[in-house]
């Protein structure tokens, strides 16, 4: 008998201050990494799917974001620019 399936693991990159596209309000957002990975005897052996997104920490609504858009929004919060300034518009996600 061979078990078998996957498991999914959620890793935080980086905190920054964006302007949320649902409730408008500028507030911390957390860019995460949700992987999945084909497990076998309990064991995850290789990755199946990665999907990047963006949580709002005021209202909770989360945002697709695409892998070139993580590492760059990464970068940012790496740099200390924490994102896009108070006041500004945010411009729609591409994904």
């Amino acid at each position: 008998m061979i078990i078998f399936g996957t498991k999914g693991y959620l890793y935080q990159l980086a905190m920054l201050t964006l302007v949320c596209g649902h409730c408008r309000n500028p507030s911390a957002h957390a860019l995460r990494k949700r992987v999945t990975k084909f497990t076998l005897f309990f064991i995850p052996l290789f990755p199946i799917s990665t999907k990047y997104m963006t949580q709002c920490t005021f209202c909770g609504a989360e945002q697709k974001v695409g892998k070139e858009q993580a590492e760059q929004l990464q970068i940012q919060a790496a740099s200390g620019q924490g994102g896009q300034p108070y006041g500004q518009p945010q411009q729609p996600y591409q994904a």
